[in-house]
């Protein structure tokens, strides 16, 4: 997965205050219980040495995501006065956080972005109020994130008789963001009844597309669980839910093969935080591993730039480092990563459990 949506965490000094805040509204009277909870927060930035106006930039967008229905949170960060990033979360942080520090505390947010698969979602539809007709709703994203961040939709009404002759029109739509990278995975949905409008459709579709399909009917049978998401959500997220989840794009597969192959070649280089600071300091981290859930070494020692890393005072500063410092390891390493152009691959501990939580795949 590619680090670039944080770099303009990095383009800037700190000292940074990071925020991550349940918003869900899914309870009594909850402007109430965020603007509570969002109190608690902005006094630990305060205890913490963060000034008026960084804490102020935060709390104008605190909750400013009532659009988004369901269960989601914000991560939001601030630095020197100035708001510079604020990212709605597919699932609410497991508890409200408050930082304020030399840099962002960023790996949570990070990890809610993988696997970062692109897919589109198609839902067909047949209508019989009056002319017969058929509703065709598209939308590409980036999973999970496009959960609550849906991405571009098209919404198209075909008269039934005409759909074997307009179908390949929205068959080419499929095969551009196929071959662009913008759907790694074409998941179409009809409900029962609609499947003559579904197999027309996936019959014009070319081969190496069709390699990519996923055809379901709706998952929602249950009175609580809605057949459309609701505002602010993502086109078929139940079903892209139960396909994705646990899945991981198709580099990122790759890249995982490629850290197993090295782990078995020379597992002292590729497994464990002293792996891990080794590559990043000297500017070899293809891909930095961490397991999900993040359970990383409390604290690594951190110079001025991004190279400057290792797991002792000493040694850094033998290594001619400035401004030499103890820094939390998912701070750290995050940092170095950007910095170093190094991908992240976020991989669930039951699939692959890292010593230390963390592992590197070599550049070279």
């Amino acid at each position: 997965m590619k680090l670039s949506f944080l770099d303009r965490l990095y383009e800037q000094p700190g000292p940074w205050a990071s925020v991550y805040l349940d918003t869900s509204r899914d309870v009594r009277d909850p402007e109430k219980a965020l603007s509570l909870r969002w109190r608690h927060l902005r006094d630990a930035l305060v205890a913490a040495g963060a000034d008026d106006d960084t804490v102020g930039a935060l709390g104008e967008v605190i909750g400013a995501d009532r659009e988004v229905a369901g269960r989601h949170g914000q991560a939001l960060f601030a630095a020197r006065g100035r708001l510079v990033l604020v990212e709605e979360l597919p699932e609410p942080p497991p508890r409200d956080t408050a930082r304020f520090g030399p840099l962002p505390y960023a790996l949570p947010l990070a990890v809610q972005y993988a696997p970062d698969i692109p897919y589109a979602a198609v839902a067909l539809e047949r209508l019989a109020d009056g002319a017969e007709e058929v509703v065709v709703e598209v939308e590409s994203g980036r999973w999970p994130m496009s959960r609550v961040v849906p991405g571009p939709s098209d919404l198209y009404r075909v008269a039934a008789a005409d759909w074997e002759q307009e179908a390949p029109h929205l068959a080419g739509r499929l095969e551009e963001l196929a071959g662009r990278g913008d759907a790694e995975v074409i998941v179409v949905r009809a409900d029962a009844g609609d499947e003559w409008a579904r197999g027309v459709l996936v019959n014009r579709l070319p081969r190496r597309v069709r390699d990519r399909l996923l055809t379901v009917q709706s998952v929602a049978t249950a009175e609580d669980v809605p057949p459309r998401p609701g505002v602010g959500r993502a086109l078929l997220e139940n079903e892209l839910t139960r396909l994705l989840d646990g899945r991981f794009a198709a580099a990122d597969r790759g890249r995982l093969d490629r850290y197993r192959a090295q782990q078995a070649r020379e597992p002292s280089a590729a497994d464990g935080m002293t792996a891990v600071v080794a590559a990043l300091h000297r500017g070899r981290a293809d891909t930095l591993l961490v397991n999900d859930p993040v359970r990383l070494p409390a604290r690594v020692w951190a110079g001025a730039e991004p190279t400057q890393l290792a797991l002792s005072a000493e040694e850094l500063r033998a290594a001619r480092a400035t401004a030499v410092r103890e820094e939390a390891a998912e701070d750290a390493l995050l940092w170095a990563a950007v910095g170093t152009g190094a991908e992240l691959l976020v991989v669930p501990s039951g699939t692959l459990t890292l010593r230390d939580g963390a592992g590197v795949l070599l550049r070279y």
